[in-house]
Parts: C-alpha cells; structure tokens; sequence
C-alpha cells in the first residue's frame, strides 16, 4: 500500500462512519500488513472530535502516532521506550503542525471549528457540504500519507 493508497482509504474511512483518529490507525496497520482486531481500532474512538469531543489534540494524528507505538512502544511495565519511537513520533507530528499551520494549531477547534457539545453543529458539520468537515478531509488526507512516507522512509 503506498502513501497515496493510504491517504485515500483514510479519507474513505472517515466518509463512511470512522472517526479521523481510527482512519488513520487502520490505514497504518493495513499498510503493515497487521490484521488486528475491532477492539484496538474501537479503543481510538474516543479520540474524535479532539480527544472526546472537546476539540483539543486533533485525533488524525493521535491515530498516526498510535501506529508509531503499535510498533515500538512498550510492551511491559519494565521495557524501555525505544529511541525510534520517540524520532518517528517527533518527526510524525511536526509534519503534522505544518500540514495544520494554516488553521492556526493541531486542535481539533482549530481543523473543524465545531462545539461538539451542540448537536445542532455537529449535524451541520456532518451533513452540510460546506461545513469545515471537508477540511478534516484534507487534514486527514495529508496526515495518512505523511504516516505512509514516513513508515516507507524506514523500511516499513
């Protein structure tokens, strides 16, 4: 699967029904070769709409990094965290700042400008074509194909 591969079944995923956060981990591990179960992407919902609807972190990519330490992480209590991880993650994420440099930050309130609190906006942002959702779309794009390059870039 190539980055650009990656960027298009992100976004694909996101139209049918996955947050940004799962789109961009499933692609990450489809483009591993990894078949993992429902609960791993299940346990990266909560990471829509900036860390449970609040609109802080975006969670594209909190589901791009949690590839990063799907593969180099911590096991058990007593490893060690692998440098690599903390490169790959950095590097991750400053591409990640200059893909959303021009929303003004890397929050989710900065990318969709959405109170997840009012389900009137939420609609809106959902079924509205105009709505800023289709810049979660360019985020999540650019987000999913920056993971791929970077996980080709070190043999992955």
């Amino acid at each position: 699967m190539t980055p650009d591969d990656m960027a298009k079944m992100a976004t694909e995923l996101f139209e049918k029904g996955f947050h940004c956060s799962q789109a961009t981990f499933y692609c990450g591990l489809k483009k591993l070769g990894i078949e993992d179960g429902e609960d791993t992407i299940a346990a990266l919902s909560p990471f829509g709409g900036g860390i449970a609807s609040t609109g802080n972190t975006c969670g594209t990519i909190l589901g791009a990094i949690a590839v990063i330490g799907y593969l180099y992480g911590k096991k058990r209590p007593e490893d060690k965290d692998g440098k690599l991880m903390w490169k790959l993650s950095h590097k991750l994420f400053k591409a990640f700042e200059e893909i959303t440099a021009e929303y003004g930050g890397t929050n989710c309130r900065d990318i969709a400008r959405v109170n997840w609190s009012d389900m009137n906006e939420v609609k809106k942002f959902r079924t509205d074509p105009l709505s800023r959702r289709k810049e979660c779309f360019k985020v999540i794009e650019k987000t999913a194909r920056a993971l791929g390059e970077l996980l080709e870039q070190n043999q992955l």
